[in-house]
């Protein structure tokens, strides 16, 4: 069974059916009551969000972990296992690149939001934009191989669940209908004729991607990117201050199940309170999060002063780099500074002493330095429902 309201099931010739969505905006969407509520709380912490990235001296303290925390959380909702200590010791030392195959997915999310946010200047998003983009998360990793078509709208049919079309518990569209379904999909993306609210926008356009799938590998990361690409490029947020992957890693089955439900029942209204608790939830904890490290800098700052004496001035500056890139080996300093290796030794074991840096490796050679201090404001997340199933993003395929 499914509801027409969010699409009809095709019968295809090989006997299993596929969903074929239907345009948006869904017709006699009701934005009232409670889920008007939720909109008003939701633009209230978007705005306040937006307001910490503009008022703290320099928010990119602040976006390197947290883009990174983002790339690592979307990354292991598909099943990448890296923490975010991996993926910042393999940026400071770049070693055992070929075994780290979960940080190279999550180094290329990285990568293609860079690249993603650049190109917004001279492209809108399309189906150009999101491919480009997509060849870039899909690079050399897992699923990125030239059978999988990294960069291209897939050729075949996928599906979710079950061993093949017949028995699968979700079958996007079939490939040959997807230039017209994305064609509508596009129009809906930059149409403000509807008067729809711009969160209610975009929460509609991300659960209708992830409903297309048009991909053979990487939707529902792409997905993901792109409630960022979409809120920048409207202006909602003027740096990439928003991802959803927390909340939708700590409540991964409501995801897919609220998904599932726009597709069986035409419940978008519930698709978009969920989303919408989304947004008021990780825009909350991503404006705190930044206050809390504009306050440990102002007091790690005059810890440093404090204790480092005539090296200070050297101190301060390796500071200012920590707070951007808190992982760190003796060897940048000496870049960084401009000085010996003994000098630098010397620095990076006077910053251990006081506190700042922890060594991690236990080792004596290749050492890899952190500021704990300033990761810990990233901490792991948990999933809070029990042997929930991963959220869907490499549906099997089949020719």
């Amino acid at each position: 069974m499914t509801s027409e309201r969010a699409g009809r099931l095709v019968r295809q010739p090989t006997g299993y059916s596929a969903f074929v969505p239907a345009s948006l905006p869904p017709p006699d969407l009701r934005v009232d009551g409670s889920l008007l509520t939720l909109l008003s709380e939701a633009d209230r912490a978007l705005g306040r969000l937006d307001g910490v990235g503009a008022s703290v001296p320099d928010i990119n303290h602040f976006l390197y972990a947290y883009v990174r925390r983002e790339a690592l959380l979307s990354s292991q909702i598909e099943g990448t296992q890296a923490t975010l200590i991996d993926v910042l010791e393999f940026e400071a030392s770049r070693r055992d690149a070929a075994e780290r195959r979960d940080v190279r997915d999550v180094i290329n999310y990285i990568n293609a939001l860079n690249t993603g946010i650049e190109l917004l200047h001279t492209l809108p998003l399309s189906r150009k934009f999101l491919c480009d983009t997509h060849s870039l998360l899909m690079h050399g990793v897992r699923g990125g191989e030239p059978a999988k078509t990294p960069g291209e709208f897939r050729r075949s049919q996928n599906w979710w669940g079950g061993t093949s079309p017949a028995t699968a518990r979700f079958v996007p569209p079939p490939h040959h209908e997807l230039g017209q379904i994305f064609s509508d999909f596009e129009k809906f993306l930059h149409d403000g004729s509807h008067g729809l609210p711009p969160l209610v926008q975009i929460g509609l356009a991300h659960a209708q991607f992830e409903t297309i799938h048009p991909f053979l590998d990487g939707n529902g990361r792409m997905g993901r990117l792109l409630i960022t690409f979409w809120l920048i490029e409207h202006g909602l947020l003027h740096q990439p201050l928003l991802y959803i992957s927390l909340f939708l890693k700590q409540h991964r089955d409501t995801y897919y199940e609220r998904l599932q439900a726009v597709r069986v029942n035409g419940d978008w209204e519930g698709w978009l309170a969920f989303f919408l608790e989304a947004v008021v939830a990780v825009a909350t904890e991503a404006a705190s999060t930044a206050q809390r490290i504009h306050g440990l800098r102002e007091v790690t700052r005059a810890h440093v002063t404090q204790r480092l004496g005539k090296r200070v001035g050297h101190a301060l500056r390796v500071l200012d780099h920590l707070f951007s890139h808190p992982v760190i080996v003796p060897s940048t300093l000496e870049k960084l500074l401009g000085v010996s290796q003994p000098t630098a030794s010397a620095l990076v074991n006077e910053l251990a002493t006081v506190g700042v840096l922890s060594e991690v490796t236990g080792r004596k050679k290749n050492r890899i330095f952190v500021f704990r201090a300033y990761t810990d404001l990233f901490p792991e997340v948990e999933v809070d429902q029990p042997g929930a199933q991963a959220v869907d993003d490499d549906l099997p395929q089949s020719d």
